[in-house]
């Protein structure tokens, strides 16, 4: 059996464990900058608040609203799900972090549906009382199974946060009133296909031959109509792959005008960008970077770009700071303030399967990059950084309304008086 914790409205919950005058309060939460809506409570919600908004568009309206507006709090969210997670292992046999707000958990037991149910109350119940944070728990033969109770767990009448699909009645209540677009694994892209096929609830997709599905779509949707059946067919590899190239951009919270920043800005994509390439064990084999401005400032578009490859493959930070020394006088023009910039490493490959050459230097140190990655995770990011990219940034982010790092940083440790 399988089950899927899934936070419900995970920023905005964070936001409130350390904070008690906010609980009772609708809550909406900004992206990068400032820029737009990410997360809301069910109350912003209920006042009738969506996410992917332009926060300026809505500003004056969350203010009359009695609206408290947070920035994204990175810190906090990750160690907030780091205890989320420590606390679902002590209920099965495997937990697997599929994003910073869900998990899958699998079972090697067997229970009656009625005491999967009970047991999805007790996780919900426990994560509240060690972590302040509500989730719903869906159980399922299947993860795409499981996924769609944990659907059903938050948003269908008569659900309170734990539901199970293991009969055929079960998965028939459940799956008629999901839409397709709601079943995992279905984009909108092949949710309108479908649609055009008649085929416009979960149960619909159910039905269908899943040979016949593959021939029209793919495997995947062959896959996720087997398992809409019970039939198991994803392992975590298939849930989450490697990715195939790794993207680190952002636009800057003041205009950049100098080489100098210009480069402090693409070494900070770089040391995001190659420690994720570590993190799914990976080597990159080339290289792009671009440096922009704003297309809405009144001066013409510019937008520069860079390419470079690499003769062995690499993951090793130092090497990507180096292609960036060698593409600033390319990428930086005099007059242009520049608005975005970034970095993606592409070619990526299994570091296990690289090719080495006979006749170039391995400058890869991926012990010394081992270390690095250790250290930052142990004490949190920037513990341990390259000196290129400085120590006063204008690029930060402009997060006008950050909560506190409670939990990360000793200054902001919460104090109670008594």
């Amino acid at each position: 059996m399988f089950a899927l914790c899934d936070v419900t409205a995970a920023y905005a919950s964070a936001e409130k464990i350390y904070d008690p005058t906010i609980r009772d309060k609708p809550v909406l939460v900004l992206s990068n900058n400032d820029s737009n809506v990410v997360a809301l409570c069910p109350l912003a919600k209920q006042l009738g608040f969506k996410k992917f908004v332009p926060y300026f568009q809505i500003a004056d309206a969350a203010k009359k609203a009695g609206v408290v507006v947070k920035s994204s709090n990175y810190e906090l969210y990750q160690d907030t799900a780091n205890r989320l997670f420590s606390t679902l292992e002590r209920f099965c046999d495997n937990v697997h972090e599929y994003s910073i707000d869900e998990a899958f958990l699998s079972f090697d037991t067997s229970l009656k549906d009625r005491d999967w149910y009970q047991l999805g109350h007790e996780i919900r119940k426990t994560v509240w009382r060690e972590v302040k944070i509500p989730i719903g728990v869906g159980f399922g033969p299947t993860p795409t199974l499981a996924k769609a109770a944990n659907h059903a767990s938050k948003k269908l009448p008569g659900c309170t946060g734990s539901a199970i699909i293991n009969t055929y009645a079960e998965r028939k209540h459940i799956l008629t009133q999901m839409s397709v677009s709601d079943v995992w694994g279905i984009g909108s892209r092949i949710a309108k296909r479908l649609n055009a096929l008649n085929i416009n609830d979960a149960f619909s997709l159910a039905q269908q031959d899943p040979k016949k599905m593959r021939k029209l779509f793919s495997i995947l949707v062959e896959n996720t109509v087997r398992e809409l059946n019970g039939e198991k067919r994803l392992s975590w590899d298939d849930v989450r792959p490697n990715k195939k190239e790794i993207y680190s951009t952002r636009s800057f919270s003041e205009r950049i005008t100098t080489p100098v920043e210009l480069k402090k800005a693409l070494v900070f994509h770089a040391e995001i960008a190659a420690y994720k390439l570590r993190k799914q064990h990976s080597v990159a084999g080339s290289l792009t970077l671009f440096a922009a401005n704003s297309p809405h400032d009144n001066t013409h578009y510019v937008k520069r770009t860079s390419y470079a490859t690499f003769v062995i493959p690499t993951c090793d930070t130092r090497d990507f700071l180096n292609v960036i020394s060698d593409a600033i006088p390319r990428l930086f023009l005099p007059g242009v303030k520049y608005y975005k910039a970034g970095l993606g490493l592409l070619d990526i490959r299994d570091k296990r399967f690289q090719q080495a050459d006979l006749f170039t230097a391995q400058s890869n140190d991926q012990k010394l990059m081992e270390a690095l990655d250790n250290v930052n995770q142990r004490f949190g990011r920037d513990t341990l950084c390259f000196a290129a990219k400085g120590f006063h940034r204008t690029f930060d982010m402009k997060r006008n309304f950050l909560s506190k790092r409670y939990t990360t940083r000793w200054t902001d440790i919460p104090k109670i008086k008594c």
